[in-house]
């Protein structure tokens, strides 16, 4: 039997809908369990702080729990393939890093690749690093680090966080801006490296600001100046490197990603979840506090943000001659 022409075409258009009804039910009861947020770093350090207080706010307001689930090493690595390989279903979703950035271009035999395997979900933070020295090194601005590193160069060892951490890049875009020599001394994480920066092991450092604030303000580091584009709210007087080296800027951009394929209405509502958790402004006065700065940005913004970020490290990295530790 022929049916009606109209009759046919409305029956067409509905079948073609019919693979989206169980992706749109999906989206509408979501979440329906718990959403795990993978932290690629040990609870305790400023990005596991920062995901913990998200991830509490989340739950309160999305109705399920966000629980947050550590696994360090390789610097985010591990955590990244966790979450490549999860189902992209909304429910385990990735901390997004600085090293997650660097990555993709310091190691080349990654099991997966970041921006490829990774969608874009919501940006979170920026968080300043802060320039500082042991106070027995004779320099109280930047212009004097230059102008004593120069005349005395590689007198001042520089510690980091780990070969290829946000620590160790900031000071490495620093000397391929200034030409200074300041030999790199790795540590397995920022906590060992300002135990030696503070005792006098190392003289010089590039830190996240929310690890150093502490021994700043206890007057056993001296700070010189902030690395991000504006000066910081924890430390107002602080002036910004960029003020003594133009073009300077180095900040880890913080932010949350899915696995690829993750339903676009599952993304678009768990990124006005975390937008909205950004402009709470307990939320937003808490991380201050912790020396961070709430940077809410829709995934098509962050998706940028990220691409700009792969393509300036990678250029750090090629001047260092960098390689995998």
């Amino acid at each position: 039997m022929m049916l009606p022409r109209r009759r046919f075409l409305r029956l067409a258009a509905a079948a073609a809908t019919l693979p989206a009804v169980p992706r749109i039910a999906r989206a509408q009861t979501y979440p329906a369990r718990p959403i795990h947020l993978v932290v690629g770093f040990p609870p305790g350090q400023s990005g596991d702080i920062s995901a913990r207080l998200l991830g509490d706010w989340l739950g309160q307001h999305l109705g399920q729990p966000v629980v947050v689930d550590n696994r360090p090493g390789a610097a985010s690595t591990i955590a990244t393939e966790l979450v490549v390989h999860a189902p992209p279903d909304g429910y385990t979703i990735l901390w997004i890093v600085t090293s997650n950035y660097i990555n993709a271009t310091l190691n080349p035999n990654l099991p997966y690749n970041f921006i490829r395997d990774i969608a874009p979900v919501a940006g979170c933070t920026r968080s300043p690093l802060v320039a500082e020295v042991n106070p027995s090194v004779p320099v109280h601005s930047i212009p004097e680090l230059i102008a004593y590193t120069k005349a005395n160069p590689g007198k001042l060892n520089m510690a980091s966080g780990g070969i290829g951490n946000s620590t160790h890049l900031a000071g490495e875009l620093f000397k391929m801006m200034t030409g200074v020599d300041m030999p790199h001394v790795p540590y397995r994480g920022s906590a060992p490296a300002l135990t030696d920066l503070v005792s006098g092991q190392v003289q010089v450092m590039f830190d996240i600001m929310a690890s150093s604030i502490g021994y700043i303000k206890a007057g056993r580091l001296r700070a010189l100046a902030v690395t991000t584009e504006k000066r910081s709210d924890a430390l107002p007087d602080l002036p910004r490197v960029a003020d003594f080296v133009p073009g300077y800027e180095a900040s880890t951009a913080g932010g949350i990603g899915a696995p690829k394929g993750t339903p676009p209405a599952i993304i678009d509502r768990l990124g006005a979840a975390i937008i909205a958790a950004l402009n709470d402004p307990v939320v937003r006065s808490r991380l201050h506090n912790l020396g961070t700065v709430p940077s809410p940005t829709s995934a098509a913004d962050f998706g940028k943000i990220i691409a700009d970020e792969t393509e300036k490290w990678a250029k750090v990295i090629k001047f260092a001659h960098l390689t995998p530790a």
